[in-house]
């Protein structure tokens, strides 16, 4: 047990200026891909491999390693721009809340990696409405949950706790079968995540971070590996994202 404790203790993701994600302290590697239901719409992820153990390893962050997800130092050929632009605030102070009947809703919307898993059954709004219905309940319940990116999260508003998977420490290379291209990189457990800068981000049980080097949001995912330039501003606007950047100034820009 405290070899284990350890362990977990070793654990962090560092990233590098304008270079790969450093993964150390033993962290299990999968890759897993999405599944949808009848009507199209995203429900689970299913496991696909188990990369054998490293207790170091680097992961690509530019999208253009011959040796994926490894490194193979083609950032530096490319002049890959790394540069981290998302904001340091908690992941609470950005988010918006909508009220059901029994649910809670915190929704920061700047993490979503628009994996798609919150628009079953009319969407995870139109469930909250009718959260005293068990069936609508549950649903919500678990599309909250599966939220790879933790732009979600359900409260259940008798307890004030929120609703989460217990993940071991672990990172998942998704694969979205549907858009038939390899999404973010789900980092699960309260891994720590350490900027360039040294300092770290809110660790957090869900989080995905960019591998194709083309997010606007750098190191999350913001779905730039399948969505077109005018799709992302057309859900900026919706959310209200350019009205409300960061006015701090970031180390990193």
């Amino acid at each position: 047990m405290v070899e284990n404790n350890q362990l977990k203790n070793k654990m962090k993701i560092k990233i590098v200026k304008n270079g790969p994600y450093i993964v150390s302290g033993g962290i299990p590697l999968y890759e897993e891909t999405i599944i949808t239901d009848e009507a199209g719409h995203t429900k689970d992820l299913v496991d696909e491999k188990e990369f054998p153990p490293q207790n170091t390893y680097t992961l690509c962050r530019c999208g253009e390693s011959k040796d994926k997800p490894y490194c193979d130092g083609t950032h530096t050929q490319k002049n890959f721009d790394g540069t981290e632009t998302a904001s340091r605030k908690p992941y609470i102070e950005k988010a918006e809340i909508f009220e059901g009947p029994e649910l809670r809703l915190t929704d920061a919307h700047e993490f979503c990696d628009h994996s798609r898993f919150c628009l079953r059954s009319g969407g995870i709004r139109n469930l909250i409405g009718k959260s005293d219905d068990p069936e609508a309940r549950q649903t919500a319940i678990e599309e909250a949950m599966i939220c790879p990116s933790g732009r979600l999260v359900l409260w259940d508003k008798n307890t004030g706790k929120p609703f989460e998977k217990e993940f071991k420490p672990s990172i998942v290379l998704v694969h979205d079968e549907q858009k038939k291209c390899q999404g973010p990189i789900w980092v699960r457990g309260e891994i720590p995540l350490e900027s360039a800068d040294g300092t770290l981000y809110e660790a957090r049980n869900r989080v995905t971070l960019c591998r194709c080097g083309k997010s606007e949001n750098k190191p999350y995912c913001d779905g730039s590996h399948w969505m077109t330039a005018e799709q992302k501003l057309k859900f900026r606007k919706k959310w209200g994202l350019d009205d409300n950047k960061e006015t701090d100034e970031n180390p990193e820009s």
